[in-house]
């Protein structure tokens, strides 16, 4: 790693340890700290991914025009501001504007940090960086979490006012680190002629592996991170009758996992095709599900089916770590020159499309129809792997194999390449 990606490692740490500050005990603080009710809790988390829907498309145009450094700064300054505001506010209204302003900037910062890994790595380096990033990402979200979880007093506004003034702090603390940064330049839109903004997004739309991996993308995150806080957890309380301790220890298996599994199957995915690795997260989400269908369902004792419910968070777990090395360098190795930014956002915008959606769908079905919803989200995981084996078609050897452009470069003025790579198949 050079400099300027170590700082860029830094900075997502920081980020992810700032929000793991705050994200879990929102609900808490709003509702029962603040006094201000589940309802105004609930428009909090809802704000959140609003704000993400609005920004998002002008973000991707802006980190174009712009370069990914100044746009992530002014992300930044708006997310500790909104943080700030929010440890201080009292009133409905107040803590409504204060929301707003973190989601916008948490959104912004995603792309934003993406497109600069992008713009500091070459197609071999890549996917290496893409995994550092996630591990870094869950390693900050544990550890502020957990941190957070013993400073936080529920009988204490203040408690929370400390807490989101360490989450302002930590993103102010990474506009200093991130002000540091020398990215390389990499081509802007001016400097295509023709390609206007609305140009931009039909060519993006035009693309249509990129489209495909929307879609893909849009499952992925419905089926899984959608579930985690909402419908997983309904279902493993109602139906499988898992304690709050026991699905505390679940989260924790699935954070465990990706630490542990994130650099081991690195290997294994780098000589891999990127839709096989795909399709084979599918499969192992679909027997997820069929692990959390035993939980809730196969009739066993409540210590197997807190096992269950245990496991079934660590197999989400290890299709994540394959997924990190994956989707992110994909989307990049789609974008044309200068554009990552746009499809970055746009990737980034599908993402919170699922999330939104996930739980409102997920959270009644796993509360109340057990069976139905462990059926529907198995072949949401199975309709992954179709996907992802269609979404293969449309790729170039090298977007879909990145390591047969090395075999190519190597075979440079000895043999030709088109016999190396079909050697190799």
């Amino acid at each position: 790693m050079g400099a300027a990606m170590r700082r860029i490692h830094v900075g997502n740490a920081l980020s992810a340890f700032g929000l793991g500050f705050t994200v879990p005990y929102l609900y808490v603080y709003v509702a029962q700290v603040r006094g201000l009710g589940s309802v105004t809790a609930g428009l909090v988390l809802a704000v959140f991914a609003v704000a993400a829907l609005i920004v998002l498309p002008f973000a991707g145009r802006a980190i174009v025009r712009r370069g990914p450094l100044p746009v992530l700064l002014v992300a930044l300054v708006t997310a500790a501001l909104g943080a700030l505001s929010l440890g201080l506010s009292a009133s409905a209204g107040t803590v409504l504007l204060s929301a707003a302003a973190l989601g916008a900037g948490q959104a912004v910062m995603q792309p934003a940090l993406a497109t600069m890994i992008v713009d500091c790595s070459t197609t071999e380096t890549r996917s290496r960086a893409f995994a550092m990033q996630f591990f870094l990402q869950n390693l900050g979200l544990g550890v502020g979490g957990l941190i957070g979880g013993h400073l936080v007093d529920t009988t204490s506004a203040s408690s929370f006012t400390l807490l989101f003034a360490i989450e302002a702090a930590m993103f102010l603390v990474l506009v200093a680190v991130m002000a540091t940064v020398r990215v390389p330049r990499a081509p802007r839109i001016e400097e295509a002629p023709g390609q206007t903004g609305g140009g931009s997004w039909k060519q993006l739309l035009g693309n249509r592996a990129m489209v495909q991996l929307c879609v893909l993308g849009f499952v992925l995150f419905f089926a899984c991170y959608g579930q985690f806080e909402s419908g997983l957890s309904a279902y493993g309380v109602e139906a499988a009758g898992i304690s709050t301790s026991a699905l505390g220890t679940a989260l924790a298996a699935n954070t465990l996992m990706i630490v542990i599994a994130q650099f081991a199957v690195l290997k294994f995915v780098e000589r891999r095709k990127r839709s096989r690795v795909i399709a084979s997260v599918g499969l192992i989400w679909a027997v997820a599900w069929a692990v959390a269908g035993y939980a809730g369902l196969g009739h066993g004792s409540q210590t197997m089916a807190t096992a269950a419910f245990i496991s079934t968070y660590a197999l989400f777990g290890l299709g994540e770590a394959m997924l990190s090395p994956t989707l992110a360098p994909l989307v990049a190795d789609l974008a044309p020159t200068g554009l990552a930014g746009q499809y970055n956002s746009a990737f980034a915008l599908v993402k919170q499309l699922a999330l939104a959606i996930g739980p409102a769908v997920g959270g009644p079905l796993g509360a109340s129809l057990h069976a139905p919803y462990v059926v529907a989200f198995l072949l949401f995981s199975l309709g992954i792997t179709v996907l992802a084996v269609r979404l293969g078609r449309q790729l170039t050897d090298v977007q879909n194999q990145p390591s047969l452009a090395r075999s190519r470069v190597v075979t440079q003025g000895g043999a030709p390449a088109d016999a190396v790579v079909a050697a190799e198949a």
